[in-house]
């Protein structure tokens, strides 16, 4: 087996104890999602035939960003999962509660948040747009707990239910409150969701986790940014991300929450020790490793 070939295929936890892919069948709802690290999980999923519910706000196509909440369902579908996808903002109320409804109405319940959608804006605080920065508040921050809050009595009825949110561990060194203060509180109110909200609710079974990559990932978010074209020739695809997700994913709840993981810890714990595989080409010594570590 390749190396390539390792790190696509986490073996350890690729298949139930009776030989039935530990998702199919089960319900993950996901923020965002229609391209970069949250189709990336949701395409590992959707490969044990889960179901999957996209919200996003891309309905039609974006001059700047590939792909819709439609063409992702299209990819779903043809990984053998089933779709259900629904234009919304994760901001808006109303739209959030649709979306959590269309999920167990079509598929009878849900079993998985995954809190993907994000903004982001590194801008030091005297060049940070306030309505920037409302954007960031209000999707990384409010669209997290919103999500979760309004999953918890669906959650509440899976026999091993998650959630999982695309947030670093809450560092408290001064570097990154310095650096870009406004995406930083962003960012740190959606990890400290998952710490309040796995404290809340480890009398339920219902694990409560974060996630982050270790190193840059090649993202449409990356590339769009000032020299992201350059910046992503030092970074992973996507697949790792969305490899670790689904290792996490496929745990006993009441045995893992309350964790901020990377994408490498994870993929070490299941036995995954050469990642190279999941590199656009760089030396694994010459990717750029992510902020907030």
């Amino acid at each position: 087996m390749t190396a390539r070939n390792e790190a696509q295929e986490p073996h350890a936890v690729s298949a139930g104890t009776d030989g039935v892919p530990p998702l199919a069948g089960r319900t993950i709802i996901m923020s965002g999602g229609s391209r970069g690290i949250g189709l990336a999980i949701a395409l590992r999923a959707a490969r044990d035939g889960a179901n999957i519910a996209l919200m996003a706000k891309t309905g039609e196509p974006h001059p700047k960003l590939e792909g819709t909440v439609h063409t992702a369902a299209e990819q779903i579908e043809a990984a053998g999962g089933r779709a259900l996808p629904i234009v919304g903002d994760v901001r808006n109320d109303d739209d959030v509660q649709a979306a959590v409804d269309a999920a167990v109405s079509t598929f009878g319940g849900i079993d998985i948040v995954v809190n993907n959608a994000s903004a982001i804006d590194l801008s030091k605080t005297p060049d940070v747009d306030m309505k920037r920065y409302d954007l960031m508040a209000d999707i990384n921050v409010r669209g997290t707990f919103m999500l979760s809050k309004f999953s918890l009595e669906a959650l509440k009825r899976s026999v091993n239910p998650h959630i999982l949110t695309l947030s670093p561990p809450l560092n408290l060194a001064p570097r990154w409150a310095g650096m870009h203060l406004a995406y930083t509180m962003a960012k740190y109110g959606m990890s400290l969701t998952t710490l309040g909200l796995a404290e809340e609710l480890k009398d339920d079974g219902i694990a409560v986790n974060s996630l982050w990559p270790a190193t840059l990932i090649d993202t449409a978010a990356i590339r769009n940014m000032p020299g992201g074209s350059r910046m992503v020739q030092a970074a992973r695809s996507p697949r790792i991300v969305a490899d670790a997700a689904y290792a996490l994913l496929v745990r006993d709840a009441r045995s893992c929450t309350g964790n901020f993981y990377t994408d490498e810890e994870v993929l070490r714990e299941v036995g995954l020790t050469d990642l190279t595989g999941y590199s656009l080409g760089a030396p694994e010594a010459q990717l750029v490793p992510d902020i907030f570590l």
